[in-house]
């Protein structure tokens, strides 16, 4: 089943390439929008040039006083291949045949890096911090960003649209905030030109910028493969299966006429089914774009003030409209403005009331965002939580559901935003990515080295590949006591440095635990920057912080020594406290504790741990608290000493 599959894969691909061939018609004389004015090319390494033009066509491409020479094959496609080029430029490249011919002009030839993941990745240069001064100060003509636009493809394709930006005031606002900091950082220490191609979509997962190949070689994934092979990723086939799945959660959309009631406290709902709030309410609904609405009863005390009440809910994706017994008590649209509203005296009762929420999703995720303490209806002597279960119903399906988005299924992103990059000459790969993985954190151990090695494979180059590991943000409250998704992918992406030639940029000290996106780029770039000089260029530098090496126990304290110590280990704290560890013993219950740097080691303790067995460092959706660094400025990567159960183990894709 196996071969059949990936022989239907290779026919499809050659169907659809033939297909667009036709449609650009026999003759066409094309390169792909990669190669363009004002490319960077890269250095030291062969420099695979291709097109399309008649099938049997000689093209000749010259560049940097070299000729190559080409024949189109069956299909129209032809590739030729420059000798390593020393940095420099401007140069002129050209390519001619019969049916038509190109020219490129300000071509350079530097170093390439890819840059891809989600949107901590696609964040943009103007939206970092202090963002409007950095756009201006952005004059560095040698660095040249390719922009990928978000597409989607359920079979691999051979080409992309995209641009090619020279850095200036006028364009780097567009560029990747991340991307733009490693390549200032890496000029400087190479002086040669950077070019950036940007390929990255917020709110991705990892599996759909792996290919079909690699994710039918895993066991756990294959099955994942089922849909697209079912219903071929076609609108139709999509919009049936949400309206099935709606059907089986809820029975049919209701009319206008009883969906216009639900605002009423009267509204009978003991048949509407439940989702844990906050919530996405995708994660149950698939990838529905549509109206959703939220009903939950609530018991106020007798001896409650009802004069200064407050409703608190957190941002709400995308838009919202409160009701309160029947009232509207607010009503906002943005997906990111956190909801507050003040509820006026005589909407409330001692006893029972109804709070109801219908909320829009235009696109994207759809729901609660909120931390499960923000959820609260408040007086001035009483508060009453609102995290917990909400009855839902669904009463509108936008066309929109069944466009299809990044994550419906394995491979998309890869199909139609990485393939068609094939094979350009890399240094290497930036990401920035996880997030959306945090949940299957324990099938990220697995499912990330996938990628890597299958992105490897397909450009035939084992060249570095550097990532972000997570920065704190508080996801769920996540840590040591319940558990902490985060902590776990944070985990996940530590064991890909198994894999040679990876390197990765710790960032737990320099996020926004209420802001998924952190603005600080710069320092990000920065070490991922240092991280390239040392894996990519070889050279002899401390470019990551102390990484877990060992642990002594001895009587009531555990010792820990580290890799990549440097100069030694030190702390920001004036008083050298450093903080983020915790102890537990043979219960498994870890307590926070004291620790000292002694020399090279770190030496842990804490009063209720009498014989400790484990230790924790940062382990915690929300772990800016940690405070080692090596005196080269790098923040030690967030470990844990023991093996015992994850929360995220059996979740999978």
């Amino acid at each position: 089943m196996a071969r059949f599959s990936l022989f239907l894969t290779q026919f499809v691909f050659f169907i659809s390439f033939t297909i667009a061939t036709a449609q650009t018609g026999p003759s066409a004389f094309k390169l792909p929008d990669l190669f363009a004015s004002h490319m960077v090319l890269q250095q030291q390494k062969p420099i695979p040039v291709w097109g399309w033009t008649r099938p049997g066509e000689k093209v000749t491409v010259t560049m940097a006083g070299q000729t190559q020479t080409a024949k189109a094959d069956v299909y129209g496609r032809w590739q030729a291949t420059f000798s390593p080029v020393a940095a420099g430029g401007p140069y002129t490249l050209t390519a001619a045949g019969k049916s038509g011919s190109a020219t490129f002009d300000d071509v350079l030839v530097g170093e390439v890096w890819l840059c891809s993941g989600q949107s901590n990745m696609e964040w943009p240069l103007s939206a970092a911090k202090d963002g409007k001064a950095e756009v201006a100060a952005a004059n560095y003509p040698q660095i040249r960003q390719f922009y990928v636009p978000h597409v989607t493809a359920t079979t691999p394709q051979s080409a992309v649209a995209g641009q090619w930006s020279v850095c200036s005031p006028q364009t780097a606002g567009k560029f990747t905030a991340v991307g733009y900091f490693f390549a200032r950082d890496l000029q400087k220490a190479l002086n040669v030109p950077i070019g950036l191609v940007h390929s990255s979509w917020g709110g991705t997962h990892s599996e759909t910028w792996t290919s079909r190949e690699a994710i039918a070689s895993d066991a756990a994934l294959r099955p994942s493969l089922d849909a697209i092979d079912k219903t071929g990723g076609t609108a139709q086939a999509r919009m049936q299966a949400l309206m099935t799945l709606i059907q089986q959660q809820q029975g049919p959309l209701p009319t206008p006429a009883e969906a216009a009631a639900y605002h009423q406290p009267t509204t009978p709902d003991a048949n509407w089914p439940t989702m844990t709030a906050p919530v996405l309410f995708d994660q149950k609904m698939g990838n529905m774009d549509g109206v959703v609405w939220f009903r939950k009863t609530i018991i106020i005390p007798d001896n409650a003030d009802m004069q200064n009440v407050s409703l608190s809910l957190g941002a709400i994706d995308d838009q919202d409209s409160t009701f309160i017994n029947g009232k509207l008590v607010g009503a906002i649209q943005a997906y990111n403005e956190p909801r507050n509203y003040t509820i006026p005296v005589g909407i409330l009762k001692p006893g029972v009331n109804v709070i109801a929420i219908r909320i829009t999703d235009t696109g994207g995720g759809g729901g609660f965002t909120a931390k499960a303490d923000d959820m609260k209806l408040t007086g001035s002597n009483w508060s009453v939580p609102l995290a917990g279960d909400w009855r839902y119903r669904a009463t509108h399906v936008f066309p929109s559901s069944a466009d299809s988005g990044p994550n419906a299924h394995p491979t998309l992103l890869f199909n139609a935003m990485l393939k068609p990059l094939v094979p350009y000459a890399l240094r290497g790969v930036i990401w920035y990515q996880g997030e959306s993985n945090a949940g299957r954190a324990k099938q990220y151990r697995t499912s990330f080295p996938l990628m890597i090695t299958d992105w490897r494979k397909q450009w035939g180059d084992d060249f570095p590949f550097l990532f972000v590991q997570l920065a704190n943000f508080n996801s769920g409250g996540g840590n040591s006591q319940k558990g902490s998704s985060w902590a776990e992918l944070r985990e996940a992406q530590t064991m890909a440095l198994s894999l040679p030639n990876t390197g990765m940029a710790v960032t737990s000290d320099i996020g926004n635990p209420t802001d998924i996106h952190p603005t600080n780029k710069q320092d990000v770039g920065k070490r991922l920057a240092a991280e390239a000089r040392r894996v990519a260029y070889k050279q002899a530098i401390t470019s990551a912080g102390p990484q877990y090496k060992q642990l002594t126990i001895s009587g009531n304290e555990a010792v820990l020594t580290f890799n990549s110590v440097g100069e030694g280990l030190t702390t920001p704290n004036k008083y050298g406290y450093l903080m983020g560890f915790e102890l537990a013993g043979a219960d498994q219950k870890f307590y926070y504790a004291r620790a000292e740097i002694r020399g090279d080691s770190v030496v842990v303790r804490a009063d209720s741990v009498a014989n400790p067995i484990a230790v924790r460092y940062g382990w915690a959706d929300d772990n800016g608290e940690i405070n080692l660094y090596n005196k080269a400025g790098f923040p030690a990567v967030p470990f844990r000493t023991d093996d015992w159960k994850t929360v995220t183990e059996g979740k999978g894709f």
